[in-house]
């Protein structure tokens, strides 16, 4: 395993426990002052809003698992493609689910930070004329 992948999977580990820890702080230092969240309906949330919903205690993260990545570096960029399975509430209402995501990275001054996050419901692909049954 390279080191840039070790260091990306790392990186991981210290997202995933700062949503849970609802840390601010954490969040921000690890997303670029440019981040943006395209959620699982195609809503999208800057950085400074995606930190608003923990900040403000509206959205509230109790498990959270990214697990099934593949690491793609390039350069100072990555792209890491998991699965997100959280269990979580916004305003009180529950949020769990099961997404397929896809996180950006870009490495600046030598630190990966979180440029970009997609979520998207995990369903079977539609059978085509092409596919076989």
């Amino acid at each position: 395993m390279s080191n840039d992948v070790a260091e990306i999977e790392e990186f991981g580990k210290r997202w995933v426990k700062a949503e849970l820890d609802g840390d601010t702080d954490a969040m921000d230092s690890l997303a670029h002052n440019n981040f943006l969240l395209v959620g699982p309906l195609g809503f999208i949330l800057d950085k400074a809003q995606w930190l608003e919903r923990y900040s403000s205690g509206a959205f509230v993260t109790t498990a959270l698992d990214w697990r099934d990545t593949t690491v793609r570096v390039f350069g100072d960029c990555a792209v890491v493609i998991g699965v997100h399975d959280q269990q979580a509430a916004y305003r009180g209402q529950p949020n769990n689910g099961q997404f397929r995501a896809t996180h950006m990275l870009i490495r600046e001054d030598g630190t990966w930070r979180l440029i970009g996050m997609h979520l998207s419901p995990i369903a079977t692909p539609p059978m085509g004329p092409q596919q076989d049954r």
